[in-house]
């Protein structure tokens, strides 16, 4: 909020984690219901900030308290405008496209469509953009992990700069969070000054 970002969507759990031991997946539920919970909890601070929660992936996955929870947490904050948290779990980004493609398919035929289906028609039905979020300008991977993990592939195929963070996720707060920031600026005016050169 302090560095005026509208949107902030992280990778909670992916469809694939589902294979991990029972234990494990439980103990991951239980993680996500609680911290959930607490989140209606303090629905006021969501409120104050005008921040919207929106839990984006596969959820009829998940068990049905965290679903129940899901919904509890969406609806308190679904008035909110002033920025959005997209919590991606289960989620998978072919999962996204398939789901995507498909709705596009039966939005085309339900509306009699009788031209060619196009990219801007599937982004338009990806979970990203069904939650009002903007397009994409930075994926940070933590961990020192340097790969996407199924996670936004189409979002962040176009004019998206990746960065990547040793820092592992627990640990990550503001002060790795702005020189990212600001290595995204530099590049972005770079770029437009580059684009104002080429134009004179």
């Amino acid at each position: 909020m302090r560095l005026n970002v509208r949107c902030v969507s992280a990778y909670a759990f992916a469809i694939e984690n589902f294979k991990r031991t029972p234990e494990e997946v439980d103990a991951l539920m239980s993680l996500a219901e609680e911290k959930l919970l607490e989140i209606c909890q303090h629905g006021d601070l969501l409120g104050e900030y005008g921040v919207r929660l929106n839990v984006l992936g596969k959820t009829s996955l998940l068990p049905p308290r965290v679903q129940a929870v899901i919904t509890k947490a969406e609806e308190m904050t679904r008035h909110n405008n002033r920025a959005i948290l997209n919590l991606c779990m289960p989620y998978a980004a072919r999962n996204d496209i398939a789901f995507a493609v498909d709705s596009t398919i039966e939005h085309a035929i339900a509306e009699g469509w009788d031209r060619e289906i196009t990219e801007d028609d599937i982004a338009a039905h990806l979970m990203t953009a069904a939650a009002g979020s903007p397009p994409l300008d930075v994926l940070v991977r933590t961990s020192g992990v340097k790969r996407l993990s199924d996670y936004l592939l189409w979002q962040c195929s176009e004019n998206t700069q990746l960065q990547f963070s040793n820092t592992y996720w627990p640990d990550f707060g503001l002060w790795d969070f702005v020189p990212i920031i600001l290595d995204y600026q530099q590049k972005v005016w770079a770029g437009a000054s580059s684009l104002k050169a080429v134009s004179s």
